[in-house]
């Protein structure tokens, strides 16, 4: 077995099928196995997975345990020398996961590679970065992002990056044991950016390829309350910040998402009961000393 894909799946039935299809219309030619780990779903995915797809790989898991323990379990399960994160709401095109395989076969001081993500013909997402922390995560979307979607429509040659989007990521499956894969701790979000930083340390070089391009609609992994998905993005932040950022970093992370958080309930962020009990819960992540999540 050469590749292990592996996908995480949460109420996401539609998106699953179109991902689930692509890759059943447009197989790498090496020797693959697709896992999906289902994180309990109410929307009856497993039956339909096992009735649609009878070759997949269904791992149920019995509760909602986040994206990076799920794809840790996904890959206990695995057979693959390397692995394939791949969310549910992504669309592979003919030769992208061998052209992907390609690169790591060639180089073996390639420890992850990631391919350009689009949300339309001409639509890039960022999905590669340096260094996060408070300054540079500001400068990222205020000057790079919008620089590198420029750049990316005109191609480009392969770089060596800080970091790779999770939503399509290929690892060699040495690295990610050696980096001890994905820290549980970050339920969602910066779990990859976390892994990365690890591949680094441990000596591991990561690549972005915008030749080979991949088509992300985005917001899979955190469907449908767009307020619960932004308290998730805000917890792993902070618990990325205090793992690996400075005391200075961190506090201005802090007093900046105070700020965020009384501009979000004037706003009216907060409706309901729902609303009310996500509120209680950023108002006590914020009040932690301890940032973690």
């Amino acid at each position: 077995m050469d590749l292990s894909i592996i996908l995480v799946s949460y109420n996401d039935r539609r998106r699953l099928d179109v991902c689930l299809s692509s890759l059943q219309e447009h197989p790498p030619s090496a020797g693959h196995e697709v896992i999906v780990v289902d994180n309990a779903s109410s929307d009856g995915t497993r039956d339909w997975i096992a009735g649609a797809f009878p070759p997949i790989r269904l791992i149920a898991n019995p509760e909602n345990a986040g994206f990076s323990k799920a794809n840790n379990l996904g890959v206990r399960e695995s057979r693959g020398e390397f692995l394939l994160f791949l969310n549910t709401d992504t669309v592979v095109p003919p030769g992208a996961l061998d052209s992907l395989l390609a690169k790591l076969v060639s180089d073996p001081s390639i420890g992850a590679a990631g391919p350009a993500l689009l949300r339309g013909p001409r639509s890039f997402q960022v999905s590669f970065g340096r260094s996060v922390n408070f300054g540079a995560q500001f400068w990222q979307k205020l000057v790079l992002n919008p620089y590198h979607k420029v750049r990316l429509k005109k191609g480009g040659k392969d770089r060596a990056v800080g970091w790779l989007s999770a939503a399509c990521l290929l690892c060699r499956r040495t690295a990610f044991e050696q980096a001890q894969g994905f820290d549980e701790r970050f339920f969602i979000y910066f779990e990859d950016i976390d892994l990365c930083r690890r591949l680094r340390k441990a000596g591991w070089k990561l690549v972005h390829v915008p030749a080979i391009r991949v088509f992300h609609e985005g917001g899979a992994t955190t469907s449908p309350g767009a307020a619960a998905s932004r308290f998730e993005y805000r917890g792993s932040q902070l618990y990325y910040y205090r793992k690996h950022n400075s005391r200075v970093s961190y506090v201005l992370l802090r007093a900046y998402l105070r700020l965020n958080f009384r501009y979000l309930a004037a706003r009216g962020a907060f409706q309901g009961e729902a609303g009310a009990r996500l509120k209680q819960r950023y108002a006590d992540l914020l009040s932690r000393k301890s940032g973690s999540i």
